[in-house]
């Protein structure tokens, strides 16, 4: 205790008195807690600066040492003391960092035994480096960044839940693993989770963590039962497309009311007996600007925030990508625990810079807007009929939405004007994209009022949502709000819902021309701005958008400087040999770790690499899908499973139009079927001994599983070079190619590196599995940068031009298919 007492008076803000004395009172309790608990509990303090923003703190250390010291009614005492331990405990923590190895070695023997297995030396490294990396302790702002680059067969999901979680358990952290796919989240949650539990010593709770919009909310099943004015207003928030049923399904609703009570049913759409079309679930759940929370009447009941409360008693949760994304853009912490109390791993790692990048993007279509503002004149008509706004908001929403209605026709009107109906063409749109992000100057004018006059009404509508939320915990006494109307607590919790959509819609309007009004910001990168239309339709509506081009700023401010820790981990991370693409587009920090592990199947042995003679280039377009179509009936076997990757829709159907009907009858299209229902029917017909094959364009290229005779070839159309006509890659390349030159090496070559490497990687998912590649493409052997594309793919048996598919100079249309 002497050594402790002297310690204390050691620490610059501890003086004698009650504070000293509290703090010595405490010591007993904190010296029983785990060492890594404490270490990183005052890792935590020390970054927060626990001595003068105390209230920031106590939530999270309650969290972490409140089931570790009962009884904790003044956190301070304990906090002094785990900041004193916390310097004290260094020798210890290195003796918990070897024992927590030492179990985990442990878990991973009693996992293959159980099994069968062997020890994979990919596994094993890919175990070590994870733990290895996140048991250092990061300086503030510096979270702990693993980067792993796992080939397929490597086994990654054992690897990082073995590496991760007794980790974060030690700590006091919850480990979240955010997946890309629904079906590697239930594999987690029904498989490889379970399976972990079963084979070794660790003891966790896991959850399952979905966003608000997945659940129903039983207030608004209660209003639309009742049928009250509320519900009709649910139409006039949508477009004129809605269908004339929209809100109205009483048997539905009825049958949901009963399945709750009953207790048969939890509200999740998912676990419902059949599946909910869009326009059916939609009137029966809320965003998170329409949901009252802890005031609304049915808290205590609700379906999202239950399942929430899960995530407060579990170790680890899955979630997926958009999920974690969606609740940093909110500052962490709405829907999923705060970063500083997280470990991450983002499995599909790859996906993360796109994905955030349109988590911060904006779009709206203008005349839609105009209509809905209109349609929002009715809604507050209504509203004020019921008495739901004072005479205040009535009277400054019925100035507000006419002006931005007339905003809105001049922005049309400007549109027309600026707009070029020869533009690329884009996703089936024509796409005009701003050069460098520039958007003309007239355009960036008008943005600016528009943008203001939108903050006006966000704030106008927030004040509504503020007194209808008050209203609704009146129970039905009068209430004042900022004027003299009054409204029952039934109208109020109704209605709560509608401006809370408004409120919504109007933010992101707001969002949007304030991107526009404020132009880019100097020495960074800009904001890709773009419009797009139907090419044909003059009277058709205008998008007009904007989208970072880099995610690296806002997950570096979000998430890199905020977590706890970190993993991206995938079987292709890097490009051309490197990690600085992902490195580049993600903002990695300095100081995250890299490691690649090459896949443990014997590529040589079993797959090869083809790539015929052709005699034109892809940009030959008319010639390249002729030597295609004229090619395709000899190389395919007639009664296996193949996968034909294409990375033109024009050129997959032209393709496709042109083969003898004998094989296109055994064609699977991927604009002719939803992904699941083909993949189905493809896995059917080679399960029946009948040859299949699939057409898909980039979506197949990765995240479909076809392991054995399921495919045992894959015809690649071209190197899949980035397409020029995507606004967000256009500006980051013009971008480029005037700050740092030659966007060519930089990014595209990097990029269609990645995603060749990805479409290979479709062939051999098992080690038992074998097959070959065909790839249309002769720039590969001929090209200068071809050597780096190969040397960048697993090492495959290479048959380069030595398979003549040339035309003849004077080919004949009949003559394709011969």
């Amino acid at each position: 205790m002497i050594l402790f007492q002297q310690g204390l008076q050691g620490l610059p803000f501890f003086a004698s008195g009650s504070r000293f004395a509290q703090a010595l009172e405490a010591a007993p309790q904190v010296n029983q807690l785990p060492a890594l608990l404490v270490t990183d509990s005052g890792q935590f303090l020390r970054k927060f600066d626990w001595n003068n923003r105390r209230h920031g703190c106590t939530r999270n250390l309650q969290r972490r040492i409140g089931a570790s010291v009962p009884n904790v009614s003044k956190i301070r005492p304990v906090s002094d003391a785990v900041l004193y331990f916390s310097q004290l405990s260094q020798p210890g923590r290195r003796a918990a960092v070897d024992s927590l190895k030492k179990q985990i070695q442990s878990d991973y023997r009693r996992i293959l035994d159980a099994r069968g297995f062997r020890p994979r030396q990919g596994q094993r490294r890919m175990i070590a480096e994870i733990f290895n990396t996140l048991a250092e302790q990061g300086e503030e702002g510096k979270g702990p960044v693993c980067v792993v680059e796992a080939g397929t067969g490597t086994g990654k999901t054992l690897a990082y839940l073995l590496a991760g979680l007794p980790l974060a358990m030690e700590r006091g952290l919850k480990l979240v693993i955010a997946t890309v796919t629904v079906a590697l989240q239930e594999q987690l949650v029904n498989k490889d989770i379970p399976q972990v539990l079963e084979d070794s010593e660790l003891q966790f709770d896991y959850a399952l963590a979905k966003g608000r919009g997945r659940y129903l909310c039983r207030l608004k099943l209660e209003n639309l039962l009742r049928g009250d004015d509320s519900r009709a207003a649910l139409r006039d928030l949508f477009d004129e497309g809605a269908p004339a049923d929209y809100g109205k399904d009483p048997q539905l609703w009825e049958e949901m009311r009963r399945e709750l009570e009953a207790g048969r049913w939890q509200g999740d759409r998912d676990d419902w007996k059949e599946p909910l079309a869009q326009d059916r679930w939609q009137p029966l759940t809320v965003r998170r600007g329409e949901c009252m929370g802890p005031r609304c009447r049915l808290f205590s009941k609700c379906c999202f925030y239950d399942a929430r409360r899960d995530l407060d008693q579990a170790d680890c949760i899955i979630a997926n990508q958009d999920l974690v994304l969606t609740d940093l853009a909110l500052g962490g912490g709405a829907v999923l625990p705060a970063p500083e109390e997280c470990i991450y791993i983002f499995d599909e790692a790859h996906h993360l810079p796109e994905k955030s990048n349109r988590h911060f993007a904006h779009s709206i279509r203008v005349r839609a807007e105009a209509d809905w503002l209109e349609r929002c004149e009715t809604i507050v008509r209504r509203m004020s009929e019921q008495q739901v706004l004072e005479p205040g908001a009535v009277k400054e929403l019925n100035t507000l939405l006419p002006e931005l209605r007339s905003r809105l026709q001049m922005a049309w009107l400007l549109l027309q004007d600026i707009r070029q109906p020869d533009g690329d063409s884009y996703r089936d749109r024509v796409t005009q994209t701003f050069e460098l992000g520039k958007a003309p100057p007239e355009l960036c004018d008008l943005a600016d009022p528009l943008a203001k006059l939108f903050g006006q009404l966000e704030d106008r509508l927030d004040r509504v949502r503020a007194d209808l939320r008050e209203r609704s915990g009146d129970e039905g006494e009068e209430s004042g709000g900022d004027g003299d109307a009054y409204v029952e607590t039934g109208a109020a919790e109704s209605w709560f819902p509608i401006a809370g959509n408004l409120y919504d819609r109007a933010m992101a309007n707001r969002a949007l021309w304030d991107s526009y009004a404020a132009g880019n910001e100097a020495g960074a990168a800009p904001r890709a701005r773009w419009l797009s239309f139907d090419k044909d339709d003059g009277e058709a509506d205008i998008s007009i958008s904007s989208s970072p081009v880099l995610a690296a700023e806002n997950l570096r401010e979000s998430l890199w400087q905020r977590c706890a820790g970190a993993v991206l981990t995938s079987a292709t991370l890097s490009a051309l040999g490197e990690f600085s693409m992902l490195n580049m587009r993600a903002g990695l920090p300095e100081h995250a770790a890299y490691l690649s592990i090459p896949s443990p199947f014997p590529f040589a042995e079993a797959a090869s690499l083809e790539v015929p003679r052709m005699g034109c280039e892809p940009r030959e377009t008319q010639r390249h899908t002729d030597c295609i179509i004229r090619s395709l009936p000899r190389l395919l076997d007639q009664k296996a499973g193949s996968l034909m990757l294409f990375s033109s829709r024009v050129q997959m159907h032209d393709v496709l139009a042109a083969l003898p009907e004998e094989w296109r009858k055994r064609v699977l299209c991927q604009d002719d079927h939803q992904k699941f229902e083909l993949l189905r029917r493809h896995c059917a017909r080679i399960d029946k001994g009948k040859g299949s094959v699939i057409f898909g364009l980039a979506s197949f290229a990765e995240g479909i599983d076809l392991p054995g005779n399921y495919c045992t070839h894959v015809l690649i159309a071209k190197i899949p070079f980035p397409v020029p006509s995507d606004p967000v890659e256009r500006t980051l390349a013009d971008w480029f190619d005037k700050e740092q030159g030659n966007s060519f090496m930089k990014l595209s070559l990097p990029q269609a590196a990645f995603r060749l490497k990805q479409a290979c990687g479709r062939l051999l998912r098992n080690e038992t599995d074998s097959g070959r590649i065909t790839l249309f493409d002769e720039r590969i052997a001929r090209k200068f940068y071809g050597k780096g594309l190969l040397e960048s793919l697993p090492p495959f048996r290479r048959e380069m031009l030595q398979d003549d598919i040339s035309l003849p100079e004077r080919a004949d249309a009949q003559d394709l298919v011969r």
